[in-house]
């Protein structure tokens, strides 16, 4: 009797579990009418729920934030298959990111709601399409919860602060990798290798009629036919199928303190950024900009739908996009060059029909300037100029390889954690290679995310036989990393490691002269090398500056003399042609 009635209350237990209530799949913002957000345990706990109701859903975590708690993984497969190498074998990753400014949860609720209506056959289960989300990203920024920060949003009620557990903004770190947020999603990224990438925002900015606006990667960036797929066929197919649900969508509205009516460039995502970190890999990239002045609830509704026709066009698209992809090195590769950076291709644009509302510059009760004041009462539907066509604006001749010297342990590890193919010489070599010198730069006056940026950085190159020792890095530019080599690798490039001051130490001079003791080598200098006396006059003529100082001249001499140190401003990543 006792073994029936054991049986008879497991049973009841099992029957309860399959039976779970619909409302235990409700999440936060449902159950608050799209008022509330939920917490990251909230989220995290929902995730769970998911994964252990659904064999399609399976909830992983990796590695470890700056909060101290690690980052979550969230796949949805139909077929169960979690191991990412097996499913690339038949299918392609999309990768969502969300909660990168936690205070724009928008992308965390609508991503919710996604996995759950895929598992429960609500949306058509992709067959050629997985799923993958990074539920939130900045874990100490949704820790650190509160209601005033994001100053002129209109909800939820409570939601997370922009920077992370050290007050860094994540949107900024994917090339200089100083937070182990960002440390950890690089593993998440080449673990998961996504064909499209979406990350989840709110836009500050002007004021207009949209909830939804789109800002994919730049396609000129992007390059080749990838980046013509991107702009010709991907974008104005998920701005057809949104519009057609009543969605209307329009690019980022990229404009301070002005109306977008006078027109708008679009914004240019360089590497620093998740979507330009994610081009460097050939992922077709875009963030999603809900318009801060919507309500939360259609904020993510339309997230919600926007991400779902993107998996429709995944789908629909498979085959072409893993084409494209597979070509896109290659295609690179086959060039002389490669732009580095990029400028506005004043001779193209784009007409947008954009849905905006009436502003002007009226007097400002607070300051007694003027202030910019938008009138919903009175919307209207113009052509507006979007300069949305860039061109190279600084090129570099393609390597046949890099060599690094293993002293810079640091820059081998960025790449070894982006998972770049190199050699390790076995014996001491002599290479003929070029060199650069750093020649001029400029420095960010104020701090910016913990450093203080060099730009406009330019190099004067030779061609050198340098000796480089056992166990120097020999990296070939001939692997799936080439954009990432380039870009990181290369001072002039924007967010190369130089401009992020990871080479700082060779601006400092480290030996110097004694005036007194230098002045009667400086004038053996000049008496016995008539060239070089004759450009030091010339110098004087020219320079009123340089003939004022002693001290200019003298350090001047110090420099053209043998005494001068080769380290200083000597870049120590060598160039095989």
């Amino acid at each position: 009797m006792r073994t029936v009635l054991i049986f008879f209350f497991i049973s009841l237990s099992v029957i309860a579990q399959e039976k779970i209530s619909p409302n235990d799949y409700l999440t936060v913002f449902e159950k608050s009418n799209g008022l509330k957000t939920g917490t990251y345990q909230e989220v995290i706990a929902y995730y769970q729920r998911l994964a252990d109701s659904y064999s399609q859903i399976h909830l992983d975590s990796i590695g470890t934030t700056d909060s101290g708690k690690p980052l979550h993984l969230v796949t949805f497969n139909p077929d169960g298959i979690f191991n990412f190498e097996t499913i690339r074998k038949t299918k392609q990753t999309m990768l969502i990111n969300n909660g990168i400014h936690p205070g724009e949860p928008d992308g965390i609720d609508a991503t919710m709601l996604l996995f759950r209506d895929l598992a429960q056959g609500k949306i058509k289960a992709p067959m050629h399409t997985v799923l993958v989300t990074i539920p939130i990203y900045n874990v100490g920024g949704s820790l650190n919860r509160n209601a005033t920060t994001r100053t002129n949003q209109i909800g939820p009620e409570v939601y997370g602060f922009r920077g992370n557990a050290r007050n860094y903004d994540l949107n900024r770190d994917f090339i200089k990798v100083d937070t182990k947020n960002a440390r950890t999603f690089t593993q998440i990224y080449h673990l998961v290798q996504p064909a499209v990438f979406i990350d989840n925002h709110v836009s500050n900015g002007a004021d207009y009629q949209y909830t939804l606006t789109h800002l994919f990667t730049q396609h000129n960036k992007l390059g080749g036919d990838l980046g013509t797929y991107l702009h010709e066929q991907m974008m104005p197919n998920l701005e057809e199928r949104l519009a057609n649900k009543q969605w209307d969508i329009t690019p980022y509205v990229n404009v301070f303190n002005d109306v977008p009516e006078a027109g708008f460039t679009q914004f240019m995502d360089s590497p620093r950024y998740s979507t330009g970190y994610a081009a460097l890999f050939n992922s077709l990239g875009m963030m999603v900009e809900t318009h801060m002045l919507k309500p939360y609830k259609p904020r993510v509704e339309g997230t919600y739908e926007l991400m779902k026709s993107m998996l429709n066009i995944m789908e629909i698209d498979h085959h072409k996009i893993k084409q494209l992809r597979a070509n896109a090195t290659t295609q690179f590769q086959a060039l002389k060059t490669y732009p580095l950076d990029w400028m506005v291709d004043t001779t193209k644009s784009t007409n947008l029909t954009f849905k905006g509302f009436e502003g002007r510059m009226i007097p400002s009760d607070v300051t007694g300037g003027h202030r910019l004041k938008y009138d919903r009462s009175k919307p209207f539907i113009k052509e507006v100029v979007y300069k949305n066509y860039f061109k190279p604006k600084v090129e570099v001749s393609i390597p046949t390889a890099y060599i690094i010297p293993q002293g810079w342990w640091d820059i081998i590890d960025l790449l070894k954690l982006n998972q770049v193919e190199m050699k390790v010489l076995e014996k001491d070599t002599t290479m003929t290679v070029e060199s650069y010198k750093i020649d001029t730069y400029q420095t960010r006056s104020q701090a910016y995310e913990g450093h203080y940026q060099h730009y406009n950085t330019k190099v004067t190159t030779t061609t050198q036989d340098i000796s480089f020792k056992k166990g120097d890095y020999y990296i070939s530019t001939d692997q799936n990393a080439f954009r990432y080599l380039l870009e990181t690798l290369e001072p002039q490039a924007p967010d190369s490691f130089f401009n992020w001051n990871f080479f700082d130490t060779i601006l400092q001079q480290k030996e110097g002269f004694s005036p007194y003791a230098f002045e009667d080598v400086a004038a053996e200098l000049l008496k016995n090398n008539p060239e070089l006396f004759a450009a030091f006059k010339t110098k004087k003529k020219s320079d009123s500056d340089f003939t004022k100082s002693w001290y200019a001249q003298l350090d001047w001499l110090h420099k053209q003399s043998i005494y001068y140190e080769l380290a200083h401003l000597q870049y120590p990543i060598y160039r095989v042609m």
